[in-house]
């Protein structure tokens, strides 16, 4: 269970970044996970419930409103995507985001599917399709692992992730997103508060110009974009024990001027590249991956913590500034 404490906002950050932990934090405020799986128990419910009664405007008494009600619309379960042998991979993606919008972004404070980082891809593909069998809201790290899902039948497609952190108001914000690239273009799939920080089509030439729409973005809501974390392709074969690659690149954005950034995307493009010729590591056998079971019913999987070695930062440490006390009256754009 994931408790909220009291400390310094910006240790935490760096704690987080270690442990692959970031999406745990929204602008300085924590957010609940379930970790006892599905159908949800009652504690991690009420706690739910005190929770939006804490963040929401409407306080208790929406909560108890909606809990008191006899006739809540149903809400329609969308269909996973099917396709034609003709439809085309951009369509095929824009369907995918379709199916991510539908599920609509979660916004009562809990996360209802753990994810963590260090799992084998076979775990996380299990996670992914109790998604499409639950059809509830997500958040951002959620979609991510969805979208890899949805897109593992389209092996000219790679996948990468793709992560943000901004800082607004004396808070830092962490959002992420899943990369495509195809036929010489990159795009993206995802989920967010804002409309312009999920999905993007599959247009943009290089990733350089895929990271500046995104930067172009935050600018909108007076977010500055301090460092851009790419990850390597991720394996097609769904029952991989492979980790995902989250972290390999580092970028301080606010560092970097646009060309020192420019030369490091394009690395980091011809690293992603090299792994394709690279083979995955061999799949596990059918009694292996049935004993694995799904990582919702509270079995463990190995944990592999990456080192500050294997990454590749784009410049030393920087040190972080105090948060200001009244800057704008506290007051935090969220996306």
């Amino acid at each position: 269970m994931l408790r909220a404490t009291v400390g310094c906002v910006q240790e935490r950050d760096e704690e987080q970044e270690d442990e692959g932990e970031e999406e745990l934090r929204d602008g300085g405020v924590l957010f609940y996970v379930n970790r006892g799986g599905l159908p949800v128990d009652e504690e991690t419910w009420e706690r739910m419930w005190r929770h939006v009664a804490r963040i929401h405007p409407g306080g208790e008494a929406l909560g108890k409103e909606v809990r008191a009600a006899s006739d809540l619309p149903k809400i329609p379960i969308p269909s996973v995507p099917t396709y034609q042998p003709t439809t085309t991979v951009p369509q095929r993606l824009e369907a995918i985001q379709k199916y991510i919008r539908e599920l609509q972004y979660n916004h009562t404070g809990t996360q209802f599917f753990e994810i963590k980082k260090s799992r084998p891809l076979t775990a996380l593909m299990d996670i992914a399709k109790e998604m499409t069998r639950e059809a509830l809201p997500i958040k951002c790290l959620e979609a991510v692992i969805l979208g890899i899902y949805l897109t593992n039948n389209m092996p000219g497609v790679e996948r990468f992730p793709l992560s943000f952190q901004s800082h607004f108001s004396g808070n830092h914000f962490h959002h992420i997103v899943l990369g495509v690239h195809c036929g010489g273009r990159f795009g993206a799939l995802g989920i967010s508060r804002r409309e312009d920080l999920m999905f993007k089509p599959l247009e943009f030439k290089t990733l350089m110009d895929l990271v500046q729409e995104f930067e172009g973005a935050y600018r909108g809501y007076w977010h500055t974009l301090r460092k851009v974390r790419i990850g390597q392709y991720v394996s097609h074969d769904p029952h991989s024990v492979e980790q995902i690659e989250w972290k390999h690149s580092i970028l301080d954005v606010d560092k970097l001027t646009k060309e020192e950034l420019r030369k490091e995307l394009e690395r980091h493009t011809r690293d992603m590249r090299l792994k394709i010729g690279k083979p995955a590591p061999p799949s596990p056998t059918k009694d292996r991956r049935n004993s694995m079971g799904s990582p919702l019913r509270g079995q463990s999987s190995p944990i592999r913590r990456i080192s500050r070695g294997e990454r590749r930062p784009s410049g030393e440490k920087k040190v972080m500034e105090p948060k200001p006390s009244t800057d704008m009256n506290g007051y935090q754009i969220r996306v």
